[in-house]
């Protein structure tokens, strides 16, 4: 693949890119750093250029309807819910969102989360398998579905059908859909509108005045200042799980391969804890889990000499960017005391990711504690990545503990 990158095309990608794309992108970073693909839009790979592009809201916009419709259709639940989650659109809709969502995703918030974070890993840690655990669908997939779901406070009787609904509405979000996942998409979005319909009436119902969760502070939002619509705050809850799934569940379980396949790192941390947040870094920057962005051209702009009108879809490559040569010395090179450590896979800008402290969180505790009690866990076969261009991740991985 990555001698005829020229040919590159997202909506037709072979096998083995999923596998390994960076030798892909790298060819690209070096030869063609803003790519035209076959469908008009452009595919760009460098650092600087998606910093530039993430700091300039105004001339790069996240709104996403144009872009949607010809692949969900206007009429469908899974284009209304795109083109209104918070990550897909423009000030004001975005500003609103932001204010309202207040400080719940805060340091001090996330702080608080910490200790029943702890009893949550503790308890999926006894849980395991020691012959054979699937350290995605029994250890990673759970914990951000329960840290997402006490911030929106559903009640634990109701989250089994969570991950179910986030996989098949971010699922959608992938090139080269076909009918039956699209299907399958606007299915999740519509029962998950139905079920958030009745849970946020029933909290209007019950509001009070010391509620703090995210569900109670778009409701007193909603209120004070009439700036969210009924469905706006459906989707924006909707959009706090999938954002806080699918990508928290990538992140913990590329951790626990990176550091399975590179014993030395995993010793190195072993000895010196103190390194657990240089290595979560480290590992979003090596293994993005969210791989590709993307902006439209609000005006005429030229990058690399490209001439690009107003209109023009954007492809940022997060994955390519956090290896660029230009920006990290030995890129592909995973070293969990890299310090500083510039990676992209927050974004940058007014979109710069809501949940980045939770993640971190979540990946801090759930990798530290899977270490302490397993430190001589190994690969049990090969690791099964998910045939996904944007979302970088496992379906499966399994391991032995010892």
């Amino acid at each position: 693949m990555a001698a005829n990158v020229t040919q590159f095309d997202l909506a037709q990608l072979p096998g083995e890119f999923f596998a390994d794309p960076y030798p892909t992108y790298a060819r690209l970073q070096q030869d063609t750093p803003i790519l035209a693909l076959p469908d008009g839009s452009y595919f760009l790979t460098r650092h600087g250029d998606l910093q530039q592009i993430y700091r300039d809201s105004r001339r790069f916009s996240s709104d996403k309807r144009l872009q949607f419709a010809p692949v969900f259709g206007t009429t469908s639940a899974l284009f209304e819910h795109h083109t209104t989650s918070l990550v897909f659109n423009d000030p004001p809709l975005h500003t609103r969102v932001r204010k309202a969502i207040g400080n719940a995703l805060s340091h001090r918030v996330v702080h608080s989360l910490e200790q029943d974070l702890q009893h949550l890993v503790q308890r999926l840690l006894d849980q395991l398998n020691h012959a054979s655990a699937d350290v995605i669908g029994d250890f990673a997939a759970a914990i951000p579905v329960e840290i997402v779901a006490n911030l929106l406070a559903i009640p634990a009787d109701d989250r089994a059908p969570l991950r179910r609904w986030s996989l098949g509405i971010l699922g959608a979000l992938e090139v080269g859909l076909d009918a039956a996942a699209l299907d399958h998409g606007n299915r999740c979005v519509s029962e998950f509108l139905d079920y958030l319909t009745q849970l946020v009436a029933h909290r209007r119902r019950h509001l009070r005045a010391t509620d703090e969760d995210i569900v109670a502070r778009l409701l007193r939002w909603r209120d004070a200042q009439a700036g969210l619509l009924p469905a706006q705050l459906l989707h924006q809850c909707i959009f706090l799980l999938n954002a806080g799934h699918e990508t928290t569940t990538n992140l913990i379980g590329n951790g626990i391969e990176l550091l399975l396949r590179h014993p030395e790192q995993l010793q190195r941390l072993l000895a010196e804890p103190e390194l657990i947040d240089l290595a979560v870094e480290e590992i979003l920057r090596v293994e993005s889990p969210n791989q590709l962005g993307n902006r439209t051209t609000t005006s005429a702009v030229t990058l690399h000499d490209c001439e690009l009108p107003a209109g023009t879809v954007l492809t940022l490559c997060i994955g390519a960017a956090n290896r660029d040569p230009r920006v990290f010395t030995e890129p592909d090179h995973f070293d969990i005391r890299r310090d500083p450590n510039p990676h992209l896979a927050f974004a940058a800008g007014i979109h710069t990711c809501a949940g980045l402290h939770v993640a971190r969180l979540e990946a801090r505790v759930a990798l530290q504690m899977f270490f302490q009690r397993f430190p001589k866990a190994e690969l049990a076969g090969v690791p099964r990545r998910a045939p996904r261009a944007r979302f970088r991740g496992f379906s499966a991985l399994r391991v032995r503990l010892a």
